[in-house]
């Protein structure tokens, strides 16, 4: 396989199952009002379920991880996906919480299998060293696009059809993605790294107090992107100010609080194509613990000022667009850096550790979002959470040592 070129079959495939499994996973924060109302539960309830998929995506990142190195990239992406659809179409048939909140263990496991842990890491070993930074970006924004169009398709199908049945072509859609999976061939490790076992390599990163950086660091993503995709549009719905019914938006269709929260959400997927794309150009320029520490310190600031400000439409789109930026911008840095320090061979294993600690911010954002709205009757003391845990995280990436790892140095 040539890997001298940017984009090749294997990252084309790759940002194809992407697309659709973060199209389908963006949407979930949509269903978070239908679904309460239906049954008359509290928020709390849902939000339960969405954040068990969080964790359990979280927790089954790296095994996924193990699982393409041991058995095969495409056997993983396949039980994923099979994972995935099942837990959706169970969940269009359960009417209780603690029903949704047990199938949503299945649908984490699914994303894990079709998202960023298999795919970067596959992704990273079919392309050069030139190029990895970037394809890298590539990949991540193709979740961005997902995200773009994932939460709007949800909106407008549940304005014609029950949420069980747009869950059920959900499901279609994610096992549709098994048809793009003959092009996923990654070339084989190298014969250094070939040499070292999974349990040495492990180790070696355990010992590393970057490593353990890493880890802490990416909490607070996880965190503000687990409440804002879950949410965000109820949030918007409820707290933003009308919309002018002669304004641009309302020329535009979107006349309701509530469409615009989910517009809120595609925006922010637009406008990180853009961030995440940039963001792999500078890692191949700067140093990635430096750029890391600016984004979240970017973040903070931007959460900061969203809060305190009055929440206007003009506001939410703004916040949108700038919070959309930096939205998965940290994550084609972070698997850089950890295929940097640690190697190709078990990147998808080393990543997925890394990632839980996204995903167990992610289960706090959402779990918390929804706790705290019960109890207060808002999302305040939640949002500020945030912006502590991000300016945590700024901190904590400034005293990583970039340094090469001796597997990658000789490779």
């Amino acid at each position: 396989m040539d890997n001298t070129r940017l984009i090749t079959p294997v990252l084309t495939a790759g940002c194809i199952v992407i697309i659709i499994s973060f199209a389908i996973r963006a949407s979930f924060g949509v269903f978070q009002i239908p679904i309460a109302e239906e049954f008359g539960w509290m928020r709390a309830d849902f939000s339960m379920a969405i954040a068990i998929q969080n964790l359990a995506w979280g927790i089954g990142q790296p095994i996924f991880g193990a699982i393409a190195e041991k058995m095969g990239d495409r056997k993983a992406i396949i039980f994923g996906a099979v994972l995935y659809a099942a837990g959706l179409v169970a969940s269009s048939f359960a009417t209780t919480p603690l029903a949704h909140q047990t199938l949503e263990v299945l649908v984490g496991f699914g994303i894990a299998g079709t998202g960023f842990g298999v795919i970067l890491a596959v992704v990273g070993r079919a392309s050069s060293d030139k190029n990895r930074s970037m394809s890298l970006a590539i990949a991540t924004a193709a979740g961005s696009a997902g995200q773009v169009f994932g939460a709007p398709l949800a909106e407008w199908m549940l304005s014609f059809m029950p949420w069980q049945s747009v869950f059920i072509l959900f499901a279609v859609a994610i096992l549709a993605v098994l048809l793009v999976l003959p092009l996923m061939r990654a070339p084989a490790a190298s014969r250094l790294e070939l040499q070292e076992s999974m349990g040495t390599v492990l180790m070696r990163a355990l010992r590393d107090p970057s490593y353990t950086l890493i880890f802490l660091g990416f909490f607070s993503c996880g965190y503000q992107l687990g409440f804002i995709t879950a949410h965000f549009p109820a949030f918007v719905t409820e707290m933003c100010g009308a919309i002018d019914p002669s304004g641009t938006l309302a020329s535009l269709g979107v006349s309701t609080t509530s469409a615009l929260g989910a517009i809120a959400i595609s925006l922010i997927g637009l406008a990180n194509i853009a961030g995440t794309l940039y963001a792999g150009y500078l890692g191949n320029k700067l140093p990635k613990k430096y750029l890391l520490a600016a984004i979240y310190t970017a973040r903070t600031v931007a959460a900061g000022a969203f809060i305190l400000l009055p929440i206007t439409p003009t506001s939410v789109i703004v916040f949108s667009i700038v919070m959309g930026s930096l939205w998965l911008a940290t994550v084609p840095l972070t698997s850089g850096l950890v295929a940097h320090l640690y190697g190709l061979r078990y990147m998808g294993t080393l990543y997925g550790i890394v990632f839980f600690s996204h995903q167990l911010g992610s289960f706090m954002g959402v779990w918390l979002g929804g706790r705290f709205y019960d109890l207060t009757g808002d999302y305040t003391m939640v949002w500020w959470v945030g912006v502590g845990v991000g300016a945590l995280s700024a901190l904590l990436h400034l005293p990583i040592k970039e340094r090469r790892s001796p597997v990658m140095a000789a490779a």
